[in-house]
């Protein structure tokens, strides 16, 4: 019979939980600061980093080279995501984080277009190609390193928290750019000030990689890979091999999870600025406050997830995108503060609805042992095709068709979630350890296999 944890070791257990939720945000928020960087300082990379003689082609390319940096991302969740299930959670994501930091700050360093012509573009690019890579790594590892230490009853509760992070670093710099001109002025900005958040990317960097030495591994990692070990399987073969089914289902459901994401808060901004003809601070007032609304909602719908499942809020953020996506194109291309603001806010609630759902589920369906290397190679995947090609597609249907075009896109999205969620099991109350493979409930002998972190922590934290 399992001796019952002293309230000291509750308590203890409790904290040492708490200590691994604040030492993620704190990586991730540093990591996702670094990659978003680059898409909010967009418009002005297009006027640096490209001939003149064709601003609409010079737009276009940054946006190709935004894309690009999800193409290394599949790559990257590869890669780490082998390692982060054989090695361990936190040596990855430390190894992550500096090389984010050291391609963030190369970024910020580049000379433009005018000094070294062509190199300019082709040194973005393999930048952004290293930030790719690592984002491929970061995203799957904390995610996993989180759900892993959290309470069975706070799963999405705790990995909203990590999602709205993930957000807060748009927020953060679009409000800081909006200081930064009006303190330096734009001509300066454009000059020299777009470097300023780069470098600041750098130094961040160190300081989230500290915070991450510091940490240790989860209990529920540590057991299910002392199984695995003993059973000699190689955790990328366990999730292409046995898990496949998880593959599929988390690479349709990033279809509705990234597309209202990036067109709304990613790409509106360069819209408004470049095709709509807004003041930039403008535009970016209304886009970073839409945002904002996000990193609000996600963490609030989380603990609603954990009280009437996933599927619910997927299913209502799947139908209400599907109504919501022409009227909110249409607001944004009025070209007001305000309407740009009320578009930018349906599009940043249909992502609040389905994400509080999505990114907990896509992480319950694989098992502790291949979870950083399925939900690494799958979202990898699903971000190349849903997130990063979003603006540039946005970008060629307003320049092919008209500007409330990119709505189909959002329509289409939501169809497509609509469609996997009839073939997706509701993950709630499965095992890490053992049935989330199959989204099977945590009870019977395999359930009772869950690692006892859950119970010391959940009467800790409750």
């Amino acid at each position: 019979m399992t001796q019952k944890p002293t309230p000291t070791s509750d308590a203890a257990e409790g904290q040492s939980a708490r200590r691994r939720l604040f030492g993620g945000a704190v990586g991730t928020f540093v990591e996702w600061f670094d990659f978003v960087t680059y898409a909010v300082t967009a418009p002005t990379l297009a006027l640096l980093f490209f001939p003149e003689s064709n601003p609409s082609a010079a737009v276009l390319g940054t946006l190709a080279i935004f894309a690009v940096g999800f193409v290394a991302r599949p790559l990257g969740g590869v890669v780490f995501g082998y390692l982060g299930d054989k090695y361990g959670r936190i040596r990855i994501m430390a190894a992550v984080i500096l090389l984010m930091g050291v391609a963030t700050g190369a970024i910020g360093l580049l000379p433009t277009y005018a000094s070294i012509g062509i190199a300019a573009p082709i040194l973005l690019l393999v930048f952004r190609l290293i930030q790719g890579f690592s984002t491929g790594g970061e995203h799957s590892g904390a995610l996993s390193f989180v759900i892993e230490s959290a309470p069975s009853n706070k799963r999405a509760s705790w990995i909203a928290i990590i999602y709205a992070v993930t957000i807060l670093p748009s927020l953060v710099l679009g409000f800081g750019i909006i200081a930064l001109r009006g303190v330096i002025g734009d001509e300066a900005y454009t000059t020299w000030g777009w470097r300023m958040p780069f470098i600041l990317g750098a130094l961040l960097a160190c300081l989230g990689l500290w915070i991450r030495l510091k940490l240790s591994d989860p209990r529920e990692f540590v057991e299910a890979n002392k199984e695995r070990v003993a059973a000699s399987k190689n955790p990328l073969k366990m999730a292409v091999v046995e898990e496949w089914p998880a593959l599929l289902r988390v690479f349709l459901l990033l279809a509705p999870t990234l597309i209202a994401y990036y067109l709304g808060i990613t790409y509106l901004y360069t819209h408004m600025v470049s095709n709509l003809g807004m003041v930039p601070n403008t535009a970016l007032l209304a886009n970073t406050l839409a945002g904002a609304s996000i990193a609000i909602l996600v963490p609030l719908l989380g603990r609603l997830a954990d009280r009437v499942g996933r599927k619910p809020l997927m299913w209502t953020g799947a139908v209400y995108m599907t109504v919501i996506a022409f009227p909110a194109m249409f607001l944004v291309n009025t070209a007001t503060f305000w309407g740009a603001f009320a578009g930018s806010m349906l599009l940043a609630i249909a992502t609040s609805l389905f994400v509080s759902g999505s990114i907990v589920t896509m992480l319950e369906l694989f098992r502790t042992s291949s979870r950083y290397s399925g939900h690494g190679l799958s979202y990898g995947m699903g971000t190349v095709v849903f997130g990063g090609f979003t603006p540039i597609i946005a970008g060629s249907l307003i320049d092919a068709v008209n500007p409330s075009a990119p709505a189909a896109m959002v329509v289409a999205a939501g169809i497509v979630g609509m469609i996997v969620l009839r073939f997706t099991p509701e993950t709630r109350d499965v095992a890490l350890a053992t049935a989330a493979a199959q989204g099977e409930p945590a009870s019977g002998p395999e359930g009772s296999t869950r690692s006892s972190m859950d119970d010391t922590a959940r009467s800790a934290l409750s």
